[in-house]
């Protein structure tokens, strides 16, 4: 999300990848193991809620992404989102041939990150059992959907809200008009943002290897589900990447 060249770069050295592991990784770590770890933690001896909620997964994904920005951008460009990855690639700011090897970096590092979310989680007796059972924080719609909405709901919010994302991250890393010093914190707002909104809806996805991390351990209804959140949130990052040059910058999209 650093990336602040005028030209596609396609860098892919082995830190680079690593640096994409890394950042998804974190992200997954820390916005999905807040959800399953720490969103409901019982209550208190005053019968106060003990969890942080929908607001603190809200800013746990946020936060990843500033921390995950400033660490790893400088590295690899902090994509951490296949969405994203492809979208910088319609916009003309990553080379295409480079963004197979951050989607495959990107998954690797959301799986591992949900994997050591299971091995904590099944420390506790039947965490697990009931983690799976309740789709282990995987995106979805019907009953996975946090307020009961159904498949269209998702659809417009993965496009709609994956596309302003983009627009966000191809406005605050331009290579004129951007502000690098900012831009992790600018990014990881956004995503907090999105998050408040959209938790409701379908568990916010914008970011397929997220949706993979979760479903792999989700069960067969999120499995059947993945695909909206595989195919939707790419359709918003292609949408704003290639509307962005055109709408913002005067220029027809290659």
């Amino acid at each position: 999300m650093s990336d602040h060249s005028t030209t596609a770069k396609v860098p892919s050295t082995f830190s680079a990848l690593a640096a994409e592991f890394l950042g998804t990784f974190l992200l997954v770590l820390g916005g999905v193991g807040s959800a399953l770890l720490a969103s409901d933690a019982g209550t208190g001896v005053n019968g106060s809620s003990l969890g942080i909620g929908f607001l603190g997964v809200a800013l746990a994904f946020g936060l990843t992404v500033v921390v995950g920005a400033y660490a790893f951008g400088p590295v690899s460009g902090g994509h951490f989102n296949p969405a994203v990855t492809v979208g910088l690639a319609a916009a003309g700011r990553f080379g295409w041939s480079g963004v197979p090897g951050y989607i495959v970096a990107q998954i690797l590092g959301g799986a591992v990150a949900t994997s050591l979310i299971a091995l904590i989680g099944s420390s506790q007796a039947g965490w697990f059992e009931t983690a799976h059972e309740s789709g282990f924080a995987s995106n979805g719609w019907g009953e996975l959907s946090p307020g009961g909405f159904g498949m269209l709901g998702a659809i417009v919010v993965e496009v709609l809200f994956t596309a302003i994302f983009l627009f966000i991250i191809l406005g605050v890393t331009h290579p004129k008009r951007g502000n690098p010093a900012m831009a992790g914190l600018a990014i990881g707002l956004t995503l907090t943002l999105i998050h408040l909104v959209t938790i409701p809806v379908d568990n916010t996805s914008v970011n397929p290897a997220r949706s993979i991390a979760t479903a792999i351990y989700g069960g067969g209804e999120a499995l059947g589900q993945l695909w909206v959140f595989l195919v939707f949130p790419i359709v918003g990052g292609l949408l704003a990447g290639y509307l962005f040059r055109p709408l913002l910058d005067g220029e027809k999209s290659a």
